[in-house]
Formats: structure tokens, C-alpha cells, sequence
């Protein structure tokens, strides 16, 4: 698992949903190439509702980072959001606000386990929030999960990583703005 591990994450029986392992899959246009036959075979068997260990998900970001890069890796965020949250999510969140507020519950909706670490808001204003997470999860496929559920909302946002725990720090750090302050932003209506 990770030599390294952000602050607060300690990660033990840390299990993920079978369908966050099935996304992997259903972005790769050519999966034998990148994943080898028998991680295929593998994912192939997958249910999509029983638990997995973590690390097995790790090492296919760690693979897809390899082979299709950061393009892959949103992807893969974008489409784990489709399948393990899409459909219960929708129901309640309306806006922005809610799915920044949210997201830790969908973290820990998909995973389970203790000290799996987790996401904080620690700034919500119109147009602006910044987002820390200590998740065990490669960073731009989560970029890529947010992506998605602020979409999915009509709320269209700009992601940028203004930390990194990849790149040396002890948490990430996510900048969210949007152009979007009405509604769409805050779950407000105009009075």
C-alpha cells in the first residue's frame, strides 16, 4: 500500500465497493493492454456491491497513472461517480453546496473500514470553496469524482489542487470556483 500516508489515515480493513474496482473497466477502451489478462480476469469477476481491499484499487490508479496518465485518471473518477454515486446522490443534492458538504458521505458510502481518513470543507463562499481530503485515493481521480457530482448538479466548476499529498504535503487541498453564485451554487432560491 502507500509507503507514505496522509495525515490522519491509517487505513486498517480498509475496504472499497466493488463497483469503484468495475470503473476502471468501463473507461478502458483496450483493458488486456494496460491491466495484463490476469488483472482482467480478476476485475472481471467483480460485484459491484461487495467489498474489496483497498489496495487492490490503489494499485490500478497507480497503473491507469502510468498508462493513460491524468486524463485516465479523471476518467476513472467521473465514471466511479456514475456507478457507486450517481443515482442515491441525485436524490438529495441539488447544488454545489451540497455535494461539497456531501462528499465525505459518499467517500465513506464506498468505503469502509477505520482511519480511512476522509474530506473537510474549510471554505464556502459564492463561487469559492476549498476542500481537504486525507483519502488514501489517487488526487486527480478524485478531482475527478468532484467533476462529475458538481455537473451532475448544473453547477460546471474549476477544480484546481492547490496542495498535493503526492507532491509532499500532508493532505490535499482542492480549490472549487464557479462562475455560477445563484442556486445552482448555494441550494438558495432568490428571495
Amino acid at each position: 500500500m502507500l509507503a507514505r500516508r496522509p495525515r490522519g489515515y491509517y487505513g486498517d480493513d480498509h475496504l472499497t465497493i466493488g463497483s469503484d474496482l468495475i470503473a476502471v473497466l468501463k473507461i478502458l477502451k483496450m483493458p488486456e493492454q494496460v491491466l495484463g489478462k490476469s488483472q482482467l480476469r480478476r476485475l472481471e469477476s467483480v460485484d459491484p456491491n461487495e467489498w474489496y481491499p483497498i489496495d487492490w484499487l490503489l494499485e490500478l490508479m497507480e497503473q491507469l497513472e502510468t498508462h493513460v496518465g491524468r486524463y485516465g485518471l479523471i476518467r476513472m473518477g467521473r465514471m466511479l461517480f456514475q456507478l457507486s454515486h450517481k443515482e442515491r446522490v441525485l436524490l438529495v443534492a441539488k447544488s454545489a453546496k451540497d455535494i461539497l458538504y456531501g462528499i465525505d458521505g459518499m467517500y465513506h458510502h464506498a468505503n469502509r473500514g477505520r482511519g480511512i481518513g476522509g474530506w473537510k470543507v474549510l471554505k464556502f463562499e459564492p463561487g469559492l470553496a476549498e476542500l481537504e481530503k486525507n483519502t488514501a485515493h489517487h488526487c486527480v481521480m478524485e478531482q475527478g469524482i468532484l467533476t462529475e457530482a458538481l455537473t451532475s448538479v448544473g453547477c460546471a466548476c474549476n477544480i484546481v489542487q492547490t496542495r498535493c499529498f503526492r507532491e509532499g504535503a500532508d493532505t490535499c487541498i482542492y480549490q472549487i470556483t464557479s462562475a455560477f453564485v445563484d442556486q445552482r451554487w448555494s441550494g438558495l432560491k432568490p428571495t
